[in-house]
């Protein structure tokens, strides 16, 4: 059901009537798009900030989503300070009837039946879709020793790391120095 007082909720034949609405300036909450997500430590409201307008018959949607996050790093753990900044377009369009699977349709119109449109999901959607996979604390971090656990970037723990492969492991005794035996 439509419940009018959300800004991101808004009528189709308004927006094709008046050619465009006002900006929409919304806070998207985030707590429970990020539910039982280790990775992230912490993250600030989604700002969206969009232009509607309405052309041939079709919706635009244009603008763009900020937000900031804590998130471990994947190499070492610590927080990574990560900001998340996306462009937002979607195009919309009033159809009766979804079209048949069989039949081509624009792919990047999205069909509408009612007229009604909720962006708040499409929102929430692309940004969940732009959190990065793999945040890092810096270019450089050295990451955690995987023989005892320690951050390499505190400081050198002193394991032998050096991977061998496995076709070349029998060759490693040639080089052992005999005064080290």
């Amino acid at each position: 059901m439509f419940v009018w007082g959300d800004l991101m909720q808004f009528r189709i034949q308004e927006v094709l009537n008046k050619g465009k609405l006002p900006i929409i300036r919304e806070t998207v909450q985030v707590d429970s798009l990020l539910k039982g997500r280790r990775d992230v430590l912490s993250a600030s409201p989604i700002q969206v900030e969009l232009n509607v307008s309405a052309e041939e018959g079709l919706i635009h949607v244009e603008g763009h989503l900020t937000s900031e996050l804590e998130m471990a790093c994947s190499r070492c753990l610590n927080p990574a300070a990560v900001k998340v900044d996306v462009p937002f377009h979607e195009q919309f369009k009033q159809v009766a009837e979804l079209s048949p699977e069989d039949e081509e349709s624009d792919d990047d119109t999205i069909e509408v039946i009612g007229d009604a449109i909720d962006l708040k999901p499409y929102v929430e959607d692309l940004w969940l879709l732009e959190l990065p996979f793999v945040p890092m604390c810096s270019s450089d971090c050295k990451g955690l020793c995987s023989e005892c656990g320690q951050n390499l970037n505190e400081h050198e723990c002193g394991c032998h790391r050096g991977s061998i492969d496995p076709r070349l492991a029998a060759l490693k005794d040639l080089f052992i120095d005999d005064n080290n035996k």
